[in-house]
């Protein structure tokens, strides 16, 4: 299914995190943490300002990110689970 995201939304793509803890043991699935890094799928055109220009999107696709713990909804795309939220719930992009 294709799909785009509206206006300053983005569909975020959850990046698993590590499942062992320094230590060496391991985290079963339902004591972690949902992460809350991801990589960006889609990004919409851009939210505009008071004037009716479009103001375009900080973030792209394939940009790794660190958002919010709550922010987003869930949503299930082609059996895949992904996020989408406003551009503002991204706190940062991750750099390598």
């Amino acid at each position: 299914m294709k799909f785009r995201p509206l206006h300053d939304r983005v569909v975020v793509r959850r990046l698993e995190e590590k499942s062992r803890s320094a230590g060496g043991i391991i985290i079963p699935d339902t004591a972690q943490e949902k992460p809350n890094t991801g990589e960006v799928v889609a990004v919409g055109p851009g939210a505009r300002d008071e004037k009716g220009k479009v103001v375009p999107p900080a973030v792209k696709a394939k940009d790794k990110i660190l958002f919010g713990k709550w922010s987003g909804n869930e949503v299930l795309i082609d059996g895949e689970d992904l996020l989408i939220m406003n551009e503002s719930d991204v706190m940062a992009v991750i750099e390598d």
